[in-house]
């Protein structure tokens, strides 16, 4: 009877052991984002961590009693990271400055799997790592509402385009992880059987490049250009509001002079 092949589990590779009390914690953080590179974060151990930085597992419990932990502090150096290479949004070029910004957020994420799984979809911030992204919405919430739109409205504005950039991102991701797992499909597109007889119009536009639900360039470009295009247009209506109520009041003030 032929015995099936059991899945390699992760490994870490040796290292020469350390000397005792020889590791502080920003050693332990970087050789956990070493090895989270060639393993993953949800494969990522405090025994595998141990033997990559060639220390007893103690010496890491030391200082972080929980894999958790040890999370949100890379968690805390990844936003940091993140948020400092982010572009900022400015009232002066808002729609152009938002579009860049969104588009190197998309890139930052795409190129860094890491990043992504930590802050995406883990999705478990420390008190810093939230203070330190309410600090970043804020200002670009703040820059919105100096181009014109209303608290409200920026808040949405920006709400609307990182969700947007989430999304896009998160799908390409777990569209990823199921590629390497052999899972199938990772787009609802892909698993889609289309039919040029009974689908004409869904064969034409796939045909030319068009794809339902994948996180592409185009999809992500077409998204952003609705939500700029809705922040513009609620601009000119507030800005020609005070103007409408200025050619109402006129008249009045005419006839009053009159009487």
């Amino acid at each position: 009877m032929e015995v099936p092949p059991v899945a390699k589990q992760p490994t870490a590779e040796k290292r020469q052991r350390r000397e005792r009390g020889s590791i502080n914690p920003d050693d332990i953080i970087n050789g956990a984002f070493e090895l989270a590179e060639d393993i993953g974060i949800d494969n990522l151990s405090m025994p595998l961590l141990g033997k990559h930085l060639g220390v007893g597992v103690t010496s890491i419990y030391w200082y972080f009693r929980k894999k958790d932990d040890l999370l949100n502090a890379m968690t805390d150096r990844a936003l940091r990271q993140y948020v400092f290479a982010t572009p900022y949004v400015e009232a002066a070029d808002w729609r152009e400055t938002l579009r860049n910004h969104a588009r190197v957020m998309r890139k930052a994420f795409l190129g860094n799997p890491i990043l992504c799984d930590l802050i995406l979809i883990r999705s478990a911030l420390s008190p810093r790592a939230a203070k330190l992204g309410v600090a970043a919405v804020e200002k670009a919430i703040e820059s919105l509402a100096e181009a014109g739109l209303s608290p409200e409205d920026a808040f949405d504005t920006y709400s609307a385009v990182s969700l947007h950039v989430r999304g896009s991102v998160v799908l390409q991701r777990l569209y990823d992880k199921n590629q390497s797992t052999d899972c199938g499909p990772g787009y609802f597109e892909e698993a889609m059987v289309i039919d040029p007889e009974t689908a004409p119009l869904l064969a034409k536009v796939s045909a030319e490049g068009h794809r339902i639900g994948a996180s592409d360039e185009k999809n992500f470009e077409y998204g952003l250009d609705c939500i700029l295009d809705h922040a513009a247009r609620l601009i000119e209506e507030s800005a020609a509001k005070p103007a409408q109520r200025r050619k109402t009041a006129t008249p009045r003030r005419k006839a009053a002079a009159d009487r």
